[in-house]
């Protein structure tokens, strides 16, 4: 049984092996078909359709129902684990699942915060296998972050509205507010009823004024430090882009090939 868990432990948390790979690929795509599903089911589809995604979204929760239990299964400590980021994210993930069955409505504005899942695939170099710069990597994080930012104030605003406001019809016009609002452009001709409506508004004005700029901010400086580097391969770690003045390798310590 302690073999089993290291075994399954081990395999759910690689990157480096083949099994390993997929397994995290396979989740990862897993997270992205279930929110285009919630993104297809805003807008007018067929009933026969919709039918069809409810199925493939209920067998996607199921997955990652399983795969909860088993990472949670696998943890040295259960406490741990349970209250740590990834755990807390595929928890909500797998709330609305569990919790429907009681048929609370309002949970389902849960299942937003599925997006949130990929960020342990952020964290690693799992979805830049091919990146050999960190600096690309913190690029795409930033970018990520934004783009969930984004997505997942986009379907609460729809989650909230579109039952009552006709300004809400697609998940399109909920990013189109979100993002006048949190750029705090605020053209007015799209404009939540709810109060619940209303303090998301509020939310995304302080999320746009406080963390959009801090990072777009780290995004620039990105641009400007990669502009700065130049292509050096180092011959131990095998990272590629380095200052143009350095001699050493930033990794390693390896002296380079030549100085640039």
């Amino acid at each position: 049984m302690l073999l089993a868990r290291k075994v399954i432990g081990f395999y759910l948390e690689d990157i480096e092996t083949p099994l390993g790979r997929f397994i995290n690929l396979a989740i990862t795509s897993l997270v992205l078909v279930s929110s285009a599903i919630f993104v297809i089911e805003t807008y007018p589809i067929s009933n026969n359709l919709k039918e069809i995604l409810d199925s493939v979204d209920i067998i996607i929760l199921g997955i990652f129902a399983v795969e909860y239990l088993l990472r949670f299964w696998c943890a040295d400590s259960k406490v741990k684990y349970f209250f740590s980021l990834y755990s807390l994210l595929d928890l909500l993930a797998i709330l609305p699942f569990f919790i429907g069955l009681v048929n609370i409505s309002f949970i389902r504005i849960l299942r937003w915060f599925r997006i949130l899942r990929l960020v342990r695939f952020i964290q690693k170099k799992f979805l830049f296998e091919r990146i050999s710069s960190e600096d690309s990597i913190i690029f795409a994080r930033i970018l990520f972050t934004l783009f969930a930012i984004v997505f997942i104030y986009s379907g609460l605003i729809y989650q909230v509205e579109h039952p009552i406001n006709p300004n809400f019809n697609t998940f399109l016009d909920a990013v189109y507010f979100s993002v006048v609002t949190m750029t705090t452009v605020g053209f007015g001709d799209v404009t939540p009823v709810s109060q619940v409506g209303r303090l998301l508004a509020v939310l995304m004005i302080m999320t746009g004024v406080a963390l959009i700029p801090w990072q777009v901010g780290n995004l620039i400086r990105q641009f400007i430090k990669a502009s700065n580097q130049v292509e050096t391969l180092c011959p131990i770690c095998q990272l590629s882009l380095h200052d143009a003045d350095a001699q050493y390798c930033k990794i390693c310590g390896t002296k380079l090939a030549k100085s640039l």
